[in-house]
């Protein structure tokens, strides 16, 4: 059977606890890791065949850090925007003054958003990858150039949507067109 501690053994144990040197404070808490991937389900680009990365994803060290939570491609004004995959939109419509359209990607728990894009298809319209859901607007980007501000979530967390891009689309080159042998050219 056990002895209970003494009043003045309690109390010298209490006084050694609260002489131990503290853990080291640190001014943030350890970053989560890193979200897992999105799956490389996209079979089109927002805009053009492979347009120009204006400016790249740069996630935040925190939630609500610096960063780019998304991509820029350059893309002309009145240019149409596709959808990367099937899906279906959750959002047609403004916010901020900018013109927003967003997707929720068919058998996956991701939503796309494209902004400034002023939608052609409504909210709940089921949308088929490489179909034209929008076009770019003139106005309300926060790029240099003309672009489409293309970005991915899963739930509240932000993700690379080049990730989006199987290889084949992501380094892929236009096609070019070779002459066929023994074939006479046409007149």
């Amino acid at each position: 059977m056990r002895q209970p501690l003494g009043p003045a053994l309690t109390c010298l144990l209490a006084l050694a606890l609260a002489l131990l040197p503290a853990p080291p404070v640190t001014g943030a808490p350890p970053a989560p890791p890193p979200p897992p991937p999105a799956p490389a389900v996209a079979r089109a680009w927002p805009v053009g065949v492979r347009p120009p990365v204006l400016r790249g994803w740069e996630p935040p060290a925190t939630v609500y850090g610096r960063g780019h939570r998304g991509v820029d491609l350059s893309a002309a004004p009145g240019a149409p925007v596709r959808a990367v995959a099937a899906g279906r939109v959750a959002f047609a419509g403004q916010v901020a003054g900018k013109w927003v359209l967003s997707i929720d990607l068919a058998g996956t728990d991701l939503r796309t958003t494209y902004e400034p894009v002023r939608a052609t298809v409504p909210r709940g319209a089921e949308v088929a990858p490489g179909e034209t859901v929008g076009r770019v607007e003139p106005a309300g980007s926060h790029c240099t150039a003309p672009c489409v501000h293309w970005g991915l979530r899963r739930g509240r967390t932000y993700l690379d949507p080049l990730t989006l891009l199987p290889p084949w689309l992501l380094h892929s080159t236009p096609p070019m067109l070779l002459p066929v042998l023994g074939v006479p050219l046409p007149a």
